[in-house]
């Protein structure tokens, strides 16, 4: 394995395809789990996502239990579970509970979802935000780090109105203060510690979190509390080209500047990519014809969508301004064989300093993803 090349791993939206169900994407997930770990990757993570007609991984912590009694080694996580979605004690305990079962194996990657930020913006009127992004300066150039492209970041706004619905659904408002996520983090570390007291002073025992083998990451898209958080803590941190990648480069750069020892010695970066891999770049790029499409409706407030066919996408006629708020998106996503894949995530690799990177895939059908993650592990030499 060349310099460039550290381990990879799998990140999991658990896609409904289309026409099909929410146990059709799951059980797709639990399948691409075992070629996974056959592969030789190293992690198997999904991610949190709710209310999203084409994402069925919206419980992370049963979709794990799942997909680790379906595999025998291959370590398998969140990626992320949501703060505040879910409350400290019930993170620690859902994933104490499966760390119980599957020790060593089991990570708890946690995400920050700024919902009171959503909510607030809901209730001052800015969720379309067209006028006010009419008035904005202009972005600021793309630029080439090293060979890797750092895109302006995405301007287009769309509706908010479903994050105002989950918040309702959850009973949180505008009103309430935003909770401190280096504390939620502290709170979940002392529950696996078994360091947590109540308010008295006296030990509190969270079963089955006290004692379990798991291990504790935080993933962030930018260089704000995430990545001050995780670096404070010494506790590794995961970086998202993949959703943000205009900031990718400072969320690293900043989760180093603020590392201190920790549950790590030194810094433990991880940095995630989409991408698709055919046996040609042609082949490749039909079946990513779809994604700008699944990114337009994640932006737009419609949620993720089931992928459509490559014919209905070339079909598609689109706006200037719809191919503007998925540019980046679509030129940061990482297309065609496993040579000219590789070749993009050694870039990924070198410019970020990644010590281990996560690629997401999702086509069509699944057949097509499955081979798209066979043929990238064994090009990278997993």
């Amino acid at each position: 394995m060349s310099a460039h090349r550290p381990p990879l791993s799998v990140l999991d939206l658990s896609p409904v395809p289309a026409g099909g169900t929410a146990g059709d994407g799951l059980r797709h997930s639990i399948d691409l789990a075992q070629v996974a770990e056959r592969a030789g990757y190293h992690r198997y993570w999904v991610a949190e996502h709710h209310l999203n007609p084409g994402v069925a991984s919206s419980s992370t912590p049963v979709l794990v239990a799942l997909i680790a009694a379906a595999t025998e080694r291959i370590r398998v996580g969140s990626g992320a579970v949501q703060l505040p979605n879910t409350a400290p004690l019930s993170v620690a305990e859902q994933f104490g509970t499966v760390g119980a079962v599957h020790p060593g194996r089991i990570d708890v990657g946690l995400g920050r979802f700024d919902l009171h930020k959503l909510l607030t913006l809901i209730r001052q009127g800015q969720a379309a935000g067209a006028a006010d992004g009419a008035q904005a300066p202009p972005p600021p150039p793309a630029r080439v780090v090293d060979g890797l492209l750092i895109p302006p970041p995405a301007r287009f706004v769309g509706d908010l109105s479903l994050f105002g619905t989950f918040g309702e659904l959850l009973g949180f408002s505008a009103d309430d203060l935003p909770p401190d996520y280096r504390a939620q983090v502290l709170d979940i570390l002392s529950y696996f510690d078994g360091t947590s007291r109540r308010a008295d002073g006296r030990p509190l025992e969270v079963t089955p979190a006290k004692g379990a083998d798991v291990e504790v990451l935080v993933l962030g898209a930018s260089a704000g509390a995430s990545a001050q958080v995780a670096g404070e803590l010494g506790l590794p941190f995961a970086a998202s080209y993949h959703t943000v990648p205009n900031a990718v480069l400072d969320a690293v750069e900043a989760y180093r500047a603020a590392f201190r020892p920790g549950r790590l010695a030194r810094p433990q970066v991880l940095v995630s990519a989409d991408v698709v891999v055919a046996d040609d770049d042609e082949r490749a790029q039909e079946l990513a014809a779809p994604y700008a499409q699944w990114v337009l409706d994640i932006r737009s407030g419609r949620g993720a969508q089931p992928y459509v066919t490559p014919e209905q996408a070339r079909a598609r006629e689109w706006t200037a301004q719809e191919r503007a708020a998925v540019q980046d998106r679509v030129d940061t996503q990482f297309v065609g064989s496993p040579a000219t894949v590789t070749e993009r995530l050694e870039t990924l690799a070198r410019v970020t300093g990644a010590d281990e990177l996560i690629v997401t895939t999702i086509t069509t059908e699944h057949a097509d993803r499955v081979r798209s993650y066979e043929l990238l592990a064994k090009a990278w030499g997993v």
